[in-house]
């Protein structure tokens, strides 16, 4: 398993933005969530590295949040409570794309968890007989 996403929690969005823009050139797309608030991707040469968002905690400090992601946010988590963790965010879809979790070691480190969406499997193409030749005429 390995880390797919960072995800900037902050008070002040808006300045993150033009921190980084500023420092390596990142491309931001700002989504309305369904909640009603705004989650900026972040995009590095094209391709989507992360998000920054405001604090979904208030007075949680400003931090970077790294997700990796796994085959089943439900079932990593239980495995983080057996082994002394413990739940900061619960399993939470996140629209068509997936789910997160965020769990804490016994010492307190924190980790997001990502469960990508499911993708239908595409039906097999039904294969077509080959049609019969009709016989040469003499």
């Amino acid at each position: 398993m390995k880390f797919v996403h960072q995800e900037l929690n902050t008070s002040d969005p808006a300045a993150a933005k033009k921190f980084y823009k500023g420092l390596f050139g990142w491309k931001f797309e700002d989504m309305k969530m369904p909640n009603g608030e705004v989650y900026t991707g972040i995009k590095a040469d094209g391709v989507g590295i992360g998000g920054i968002q405001k604090h979904p905690m208030p007075g949680a400090p400003t931090a970077w949040l790294g997700y990796v992601e796994v085959p089943s946010v439900k079932k990593t988590i239980a495995k983080a409570v057996k082994l002394g963790g413990s739940i900061l965010q619960d399993y939470l879809p996140i629209g068509d794309m997936g789910a997160i979790g965020v769990v804490a070691d016994a010492q307190g480190g924190v980790c997001g968890l990502w469960e990508a969406a499911k993708k239908p499997k595409a039906k097999a193409a039904a294969k077509k007989k080959p049609a019969k030749k009709a016989a040469k005429k003499r």
